[in-house]
């Protein structure tokens, strides 16, 4: 008894360290995220805390989800229009996260994101669909409160819905990555120049996205060039490079973004950040499972021929009877009868 006491006064430091550690994420996360918004305090593109949510529910379990809560509420009550939206709206926002994470685990989600099932699992149920309940709730709530009129539901909601689901997208993928990285002790000379050269050239075309040319298309073969070289840790950090430049573009208002309204310069943003992260964690994801199925093939001709070679070296050798020899060995002979 003595002895079990001080083991679970430590699981309960360490679960409440882990809760504050997810607000202070959470709502450090918010306050960038609120730095690119399209329209003061209302308009935000992307969303980093539904990102931080869910890679904090599928990396520590549920028993984080007070951290979530936490740190949601302390973003919306300067935001919010009274403590009773306030609440409905934390709900919402805890909410989600949950139901994606819940959704993942029923469907055998693995956080290593090597599977091709993962990165679909990630894209239509953790994104697209959990973050249906946190743009339904906070945009209902919204409009309940008198904060939001009729006719601007419908663009508040879809605004919400696209911000929280880029946050799941972009976000969750890099924060898996960073729990699963190590670094690398045995690559070569020529492996880390071409790294550099991928950052360098992440660099440049993110210049070039936020300058008056409209060159958004220039990220999706660096894209394609981090998940075939790198899978997941590269096309993972560089979907969120290439989508932090879209965003500073499209709130400077310049390249695609100039001489459009807002409703305009959003279907743009949203559909380049979820056309790059649907690329990155595909392409990423299934030269992911390439590498696995070559991995296990190789595995299996070694076992093979080491079961070749244990036979070889024990004298057995299998023969094949000839076409023309009917006859079978004494052992296998029906016995006649006396």
């Amino acid at each position: 008894m003595t002895a079990a006491r001080p083991e679970r006064l430590r699981q309960a430091g360490l679960a409440a360290l882990e809760i504050c550690a997810v607000a202070a994420l959470y709502y450090g996360s918010a306050t960038l995220g609120l730095i690119q918004q399209l329209v003061g305090g209302q308009v935000t593109p992307l969303w980093p805390p539904t990102g931080i949510a869910l890679a904090s529910l599928l990396l520590c379990g549920l028993r984080v989800w007070p951290g979530i809560a936490l740190g949601a509420f302390l973003v919306n009550v300067p935001l919010g229009p009274s403590v009773p939206a306030v609440l409905a709206i934390v709900a919402g926002n805890t909410l989600a996260p949950v139901c994606s994470y819940w959704l993942l685990r029923r469907t055998g989600f693995r956080t290593e994101l090597d599977r091709l099932r993962d990165a679909l699992g990630l894209i239509f149920l953790g994104a697209l669909t959990g973050m249906l309940i946190s743009a339904t709730v906070g945009s209902g709530t919204l409009a309940l409160a008198g904060a939001l009129s009729t006719e601007d539901f419908w663009p508040t909601w879809s605004v919400w819905w696209t911000g929280d689901a880029m946050g799941v997208l972009v976000v969750t993928p890099v924060l898996l990555v960073l729990r699963f990285a190590r670094w690398p002790k045995d690559a070569r000379p020529a492996r880390w120049a071409e790294g550099l050269l991928l950052l360098a050239a992440t660099v440049f075309v993110g210049f070039l996205e936020t300058s008056s040319t409209p060159l958004l298309f220039l990220g999706f073969p660096l894209l394609i060039w981090a998940a075939f070289r790198f899978q997941l840790a590269g096309a993972a950090l560089c979907a969120l490079s290439v989508s932090t430049f879209a965003i500073v573009a499209a709130s400077r208002g310049s390249g695609p973004f100039a001489g459009h309204d807002l409703l305009t310069n959003m279907i743009t943003l949203q559909a380049f950040n979820g056309s790059s992260s649907l690329t990155a964690l595909l392409v990423a994801a299934a030269v992911s499972e390439r590498n696995q199925t070559q991995t296990e093939i190789a595995r299996a001709c070694g076992l093979l021929a080491d079961m070749v070679a244990e036979a070889t070296a024990g004298g057995h050798h299998p023969r094949l009877p000839d076409r023309g020899d009917t006859t079978q060995p004494h052992a296998d002979r029906p016995e006649t009868p006396t």
